[in-house]
């Protein structure tokens, strides 16, 4: 597997490789997508005249501050907590997400695309979402070989981005 280490974390299982250069293209294509569309050119903002700011802002505001607390406390689990060896983390946002920093991040791009309704970054956010999959699930091949019926188990129990809403007894690799 192409797995990434943590020099000042020695005790997480890794992560893919490639994951941040990824991170970082698609943030800087979608916030040149989403000013140039918003900002410059308005070539797919005409939703946004439809849709008062009084609701889109309001809106948007709870997506973003959704994804902060998100984003903030799996980093705070994951980064801010000393560990004696490698172990699951199921406390916190982790016992019902499994990616919240994923998701974080993901409900941060859906907060800007709510702020001007751009439907090209809209159809980008599809991409965003797709890599975020693939990331994710690269991670949790990492992390079943790691912790093996441990991590199935909680994978049945959690969502990868979002709380389960129903449960699966079923085995899932």
């Amino acid at each position: 597997m192409n797995i990434k280490k943590h020099r000042d974390h020695p005790k997480l299982s890794g992560e893919y490789r490639w994951g941040d250069t990824i991170q970082l293209i698609l943030l800087f294509v979608f916030l040149a997508l989403w000013i140039t569309d918003s900002f410059v050119l308005h070539f797919s903002t005409f939703l946004k005249d439809m849709i008062p700011d009084f609701i889109r802002v309001p809106l948007a505001s709870i997506v973003l501050i959704a994804a902060w607390i998100l984003a903030r406390r799996g980093m705070m689990a994951v980064f801010g907590t000393e560990r004696e060896k490698a172990e699951l983390i199921k406390t916190g946002v982790f016992r019902v997400i499994r990616h919240p920093i994923y998701a974080g991040a993901i409900l941060f791009y859906l907060g800007a695309i709510l702020i001007t309704l751009s439907l090209v970054s809209a159809a980008f956010w599809l991409v965003i979402v797709a890599a975020y999959t693939l990331i994710a699930r690269y991670e949790e091949r990492i992390l079943a070989e790691a912790f093996g019926e441990k991590y199935i188990s909680y994978k049945r129990k959690s969502g990868m981005f979002f709380p389960k809403v129903f449960k699966s007894s079923r085995t899932q690799t």
